[in-house]
């Protein structure tokens, strides 16, 4: 395939399914380990540290990189970076079924990482050159309802490997799985993707990755390693260091742009409101919906004594909630509601997810109870969510396909990091501190930010999909 351009329907259809079948191995993965994560520590014996990394190396290697795979799309090929991508998150994959201690999991885990960071925005970019704006509405439908699929998927899928212990490989399973599926995505590439890149300066920005690499890297760093109990001296230095690092960045991209060099992205990309306001929005809503997992989960296991898997299918509800939202809502209605789509989802998480958190906290609250307030907080996360990819590349041109992805990836990972360093203080420590009962405090937390995405929608402009590209 050369041209995408020059492809049928047919084989777009194709070429989707290979990019649905990469999201469904980088989620899957991503929450499946939480559920190996105790039979992890009792076959190699992880200490706290090592467990905690296992977890949190994932998503700071796969941050870090996203702006940097990001812009290699756009220099050297989409699909030539996709195949890299899956092949090496394969592999790594294979190594982290193979560790023998706490030590090399975490280092496979971090290689994971960093590969899903070649892998991941290729995706996002090669959706913006198959179809046109109002044609990703429903592309990215779709991506949001396997996306829930595989969210709520992984940690059954989990329980389940673990509990068959095939060929002895016990919770080893929930990383060989991968192999499989990362070389039937990687033959579909070959046949489907399209050869394309950028008609932008090729090349790369060395010194931009270091910059916004380590100013992301202070950023997360202490965020990921928050325990919400006591400060950290050392963590809030580093955490300093994230402004004068970004301006530095910033500046340095600005300069070689001007000077008709290749740069990591092009800053005239943020005078786009729909992408500024999207970015915003990202991370707002990827602090939100973090934060409300993270303590629904903690509070259903230690205030309601429920088991992880039971923990996981009473996720369920909410992840059909979100399909529909997705699937149905946000694909026909954003077209004609614009903006008011987006900010009603937020509005109603806001509402659901403070009753959610309220009820499961309290013993004598009957846990069937809280399905239907989980299905309407699913409903407006699919809502908002659904919009966001959408409206944030509405009138992106396509030539920033794979920087601008990487940016949006990069800010949904800090917004989930800062949502679960928020939420779990609030849930952990402010609510004692304030003699605030804690799921109520969290509640509070969420709830501010799930306001702050509703302002950043209502910023939007009318008529989002005029002037797209």
């Amino acid at each position: 395939m050369t041209s995408a351009e020059a492809m049928t329907v047919r084989q777009k259809f194709l070429a989707l399914l290979t990019l649905v079948i990469a999201l469904v191995l980088e989620i899957v993965d991503l929450t499946i380990v939480n559920t190996a994560l105790p039979a992890i520590k009792a076959s190699i014996g992880a200490d706290a540290s090592a467990s905690q990394w296992i977890v949190a190396g994932y998503s700071l290697a796969f941050a870090l990189l996203l702006m940097a795979g990001g812009r290699m799309g756009d220099s050297f090929g989409y699909r030539r970076l996709f195949l890299i991508g899956v092949a090496g998150f394969t592999v790594s994959s294979v190594l982290c079924g193979l560790a023998q201690s706490g030590e090399q999991l975490v280092t496979a885990r971090l290689l994971q990482g960093a590969t899903g960071a070649l892998m991941a925005p290729q995706s996002m970019a090669l959706l913006q050159v198959l179809f046109d704006p109002l044609e990703r509405v429903s592309k990215l439908a779709l991506f949001g309802v396997i996306g829930g699929l595989a969210s709520i998927a992984g940690p059954i899928i989990g329980g389940l490997l673990i509990k068959a212990d095939l060929f002895g490989l016990g919770w080893r399973l929930v990383f060989l799985i991968n192999v499989p599926v990362g070389i039937l995505a990687m033959a579909m590439a070959r046949a489907y993707l399209p050869a394309t890149r950028s008609d932008r300066h090729s090349g790369y920005d060395s010194p931009g990755m270091v910059l916004f690499g380590a100013a992301v890297a202070a950023l997360l760093w202490p965020l990921i390693g928050a325990e919400g109990e006591q400060a950290d001296p050392a963590a809030f230095l580093v955490l300093l260091a994230c402004p004068p690092l970004a301006w530095l960045g910033w500046r340095h991209v600005a300069a070689r742009t001007r000077a008709g060099m290749p740069a990591l992205f092009d800053p005239a990309i943020f005078a786009i409101p729909t992408y500024r306001l999207g970015l915003a929005m990202s991370v707002a809503f990827g602090a939100a919906s973090a934060g409300f997992l993270l303590v629904f989960a903690f509070a259903l296991q230690a205030q309601r004594g429920q088991t992880p898997l039971v923990t996981g299918l009473l996720h369920m509800p909410f992840g059909f909630g979100a399909m529909f939202g997705i699937g149905v809502l946000s694909r026909k209605l954003l077209p004609a509601l614009g903006k008011w789509l987006p900010l009603g989802g937020a509005l109603l998480m806001a509402a659901s997810a403070t009753l959610v958190l309220v009820a499961t906290a309290r013993p004598d609250w009957p846990l069937w109870t809280i399905a239907p307030a989980m299905v309407a907080a699913g409903i407006g996360m699919g809502m908002t969510t659904g919009c966001i990819g959408p409206i944030t590349f509405a009138q992106m041109d396509r030539a920033h396909a794979g920087a601008a992805s990487g940016l949006m990836k990069t800010c949904q990972q800090l917004g989930s990091a800062l949502g679960v360093a928020l939420a779990g203080s609030a849930y952990f420590a402010w609510g004692q501190w304030l003699g605030v009962p804690p799921a109520e405090m969290a509640a509070a937390v969420i709830a501010l930010i799930l306001l702050a995405c509703a302002a950043f929608a209502l910023r939007l402009p009318d008529g989002i999909f005029d002037s797209a590209h």
